[in-house]
């Protein structure tokens, strides 16, 4: 693709994902994957050049927007055209597929917008959220909450996780010599940048799993041991089941469910190349109440954690959405609360930086469970380092970001049913 071609596309992308998130369709990520398996022609170098530009704008959305006049001014075009590293000159408008030239207008446009102040940006720009969701940031970050807007605007690293049922974390490191141990988790490693791994040995050979460290700390979190019982209520593709496997070693018996059960379809593969083989995936959980030892909760949410990898659901949550996803997140509290038996742990999870998805579930949880109490996260650290510190309303609660951990936003609450 010549350099205008790569422009078109990422104006054709952006203005999609735009819409995308009008009519509640596919996330960013999924379109662009639609959009390069329908153009074989665009090689990796292509690639990689249109989604840098894409995620560039997808970043920079607010100020973007703000700089060149609003929602109405600022089209999918203009904001391209401002957020390129490139002068706009004939080389941008050459070739069959490159954009038109810009209209004298557009230029006016583009030329007040690199005379804006941005320091008298508001708020919804600087921090590139939608203006409803400033008052909720302010109140959970308070004077934090610059920097911690600063690490979700970020780039993510690649985290791994080592699998111990196939190596050790030693054999992990002489595979990748080039990895950081990981600051929280003993069995993490982290790559700066992201890289590909699906051709590697130690990758193939179930040594090592993608996994952000946020994930495998929460996983860490559930105390799972060998010999226990556990349901992952909302298991998706299987992570955490894997990561649990790992921590009770092989030994016990892990329940992996999702309603949606076509999440499920890769479990059965990931398993065995993790060499995890006390994983079963269920279709129903008839007949299981009071159970478990554990019931594992990563609920459906926000996203709002992985924001840095995700920017476009920064715009994509609306007020409507967030009530649905704390209605379904409740529910779901509810349904597993029943499949924890007498001593065991009910542990919710959710990539959320939000009280309402976080603390305020736990709240009204425990209102109306009196028969759960709240654990401190800490009692359930198994690890000899130091233990990850806490953002939450109260310490009992862990709550991690970016900024303050290296991780993804996530929350841990920790909720014991009594003997």
């Amino acid at each position: 693709m010549r350099p205008g071609a790569r422009v078109q596309a990422a104006i054709d992308l952006v203005a999609a994902i735009e819409q995308a998130q009008v009519d509640g369709r596919d996330a960013a990520d999924a379109l662009i994957q639609h959009y390069f398996r329908t153009r074989r022609y665009a090689g990796s170098k292509d690639r990689r050049a249109v989604i840098e530009m894409v995620y560039g704008v997808l970043r920079d959305r607010g100020m973007l927007t703000w700089r060149l006049g609003g929602d109405g001014a600022a089209t999918a075009r203009l904001k391209v055209f401002a957020s390129l590293d490139q002068p706009l000159d004939q080389t941008v408008f050459d070739g069959e597929h490159a954009p038109e030239a810009p209209t004298s207008e557009e230029v006016q446009a583009l030329g007040q917008s690199q005379n804006q102040n941005v320091d008298s940006a508001p708020d919804w720009a600087r921090f590139n959220v939608s203006e409803w969701l400033i008052a909720k940031l302010e109140g959970r970050f308070g004077d934090r909450l610059e920097a911690e807007m600063a690490g979700l605007s970020g780039r993510a690293p690649l985290d791994l996780r080592v699998n111990l049922l196939r190596g050790s974390v030693e054999e992990a490191q002489a595979a990748y010599p080039d990895a950081l141990p990981a600051t929280w988790a003993a069995q993490g490693l982290r790559f700066d940048q992201p890289r590909p791994l699906q051709n590697d040995p130690a990758y193939q050979n179930g040594l090592v799993e993608i996994q952000d460290e946020g994930s495998q700390i929460a996983a860490l979190l559930c105390g799972a041991k060998p010999g226990m019982q556990v349901l992952d209520l909302c298991a998706g593709a299987g992570g955490k089941s894997l990561a649990l496997a790992a921590q009770m070693e092989n030994s016990g018996q892990i329940y992996a469910y999702d309603i949606d059960h076509k999440r499920l379809s890769s479990l059965r593969s990931r398993a065995k190349r993790a060499d995890a083989r006390n994983i079963q995936s269920f279709k129903t959980l008839e007949g299981l109440s009071e159970k478990f030892d554990r019931v594992v909760l990563d609920v459906p949410c926000s996203g709002s954690g992985t924001w840095r990898r995700s920017p476009d659901l920064r715009w994509r949550l609306m007020p409507d959405r967030l009530k649905d996803l704390t209605e379904t997140q409740a529910a779901l509290l509810r349904q597993g609360a029943g499949f924890v038996k007498s001593g065991g742990q009910l542990i919710y999870i959710v990539c959320s930086i939000l009280r309402d998805e976080a603390e305020d579930q736990v709240d009204t949880f425990l209102s109306d469970h009196a028969e759960f109490s709240l654990k401190p996260y800490v009692s359930n650290w198994p690890e000899a380092g130091p233990v990850p510190p806490t953002l939450a309303q109260s310490d009992e609660m862990l709550l991690m970001t970016p900024a303050s951990h290296g991780t993804d936003g996530f929350f841990v609450a920790v909720l014991e049913r009594a003997e």
